[in-house]
C-alpha cells in the first residue's frame, strides 16, 4: 500500500512538473498567428489568389492594374531571412526605438483580430536589409499606391473602390464602399509616435510606402471613414505605427 501511495505521489509530481513546464514555453513562443481566422469582407465578385509569408501565415492577394497585391494586411513577426522583428509593447521604448519594430493594436492577442487587422509597424522595419516583405516580394512604394489610385480614377474617388463594403469593420459611410479594387481596405488604426497610445481602429486605415522622404519622414496613404471617395498620400513620421501591403516583384 505504501508502494503504492508513492508511485501516485511520483506520478503526480511528474503531471504537475510537464504542465509548468508546457506552459512556460507557451508564454514564451511567439503567438502561431496563422490559427486566426479573418472576419475580412472580400469582394465575392472577384478571384482572389493566395500567397504564404515567412511566418507561415497565408493571405489573399488580387490582381489590379497589372500587379498582383496582398489584399489583407501584412502580419509577419519575422525578416524574410527569419530574424525577429522587435516586438514593442511598451509605449516609451515604441516612441524612442529607431530600428524595425512591430505591434499588434493595443497589444491584443486576439489571433482572429491580427488575422483581421494585421500587425502595426514603424516605418523602419520597411528598410530593414533583411527583408520585411516574402520571396518575390516588396513592401509597395508611394509609386505603387500612387499608380493604383490614378487607375482607380485618382485621389478624389479612389477610397470607395479600395475600401472594404459593409460597416462591420468601418465605422460609418460603409454603404459608399464598393471594393470594386479587390484590395479590402480595413481602418485598422495607428500607435503615435509621440506617446505610443493607440488610435482610430475603426475610423483610419494607413498604410506605409517603403518611399523614405526627409528628416524621419516616410511616404503613406490614408484612408478614414467619410462620406467623400478620397485618399491622400502624405509625408509622416517613421515611429508610427502603421499597416502595410506588398506587390508581387
Amino acid at each position: 500500500m505504501k508502494n503504492r501511495s508513492c508511485i501516485y505521489s511520483t506520478i503526480s509530481i511528474a503531471l504537475f512538473l510537464l504542465f509548468v513546464t508546457g506552459c512556460e514555453k507557451d508564454n514564451d513562443s511567439p503567438i502561431n498567428q496563422t490559427n486566426g481566422r479573418t472576419s475580412a469582407i472580400f469582394n465575392p465578385n472577384l478571384t482572389y489568389g493566395t500567397m504564404t509569408d515567412q511566418d507561415g501565415n497565408e493571405y489573399k492577394t488580387i490582381h489590379v492594374n497589372g500587379q498582383t497585391w496582398m489584399a489583407e494586411n501584412l502580419r509577419t513577426t519575422k525578416y524574410r531571412n527569419g530574424d525577429n522583428i522587435s516586438k514593442i509593447a511598451n509605449n516609451n521604448d515604441w516612441v524612442s526605438i529607431t530600428t524595425g519594430a512591430y505591434c499588434s493594436y493595443n497589444n491584443t492577442e486576439n489571433r482572429d483580430t491580427i488575422a483581421t487587422y494585421g500587425l502595426l509597424y514603424n516605418w523602419y522595419t520597411t528598410s530593414d536589409s533583411r527583408n520585411l516583405a516574402p520571396e518575390g516580394w516588396h513592401v509597395a512604394t508611394n509609386t505603387d499606391w500612387e499608380l493604383l489610385t490614378l487607375n482607380l480614377g485618382g485621389e478624389d474617388v479612389a477610397a470607395f473602390k479600395f475600401k472594404e463594403i459593409g460597416e462591420y469593420h468601418w465605422y460609418g459611410f460603409g454603404e459608399y464602399a464598393t471594393n470594386e479594387s479587390g484590395m479590402t481596405i480595413l481602418p485598422s488604426g495607428l500607435r503615435s509616435p509621440s506617446d505610443g497610445n493607440f488610435c482610430c481602429m475603426g475610423g483610419k486605415g494607413i498604410y506605409w510606402s517603403s518611399t523614405q522622404g526627409d528628416d524621419g519622414y516616410a511616404w503613406i496613404i490614408l484612408f478614414v471613414n467619410s462620406p467623400r471617395g478620397d485618399c491622400v498620400r502624405v509625408l509622416n513620421h517613421m515611429n508610427h505605427g502603421y499597416a502595410i501591403r506588398c506587390v508581387k516583384d
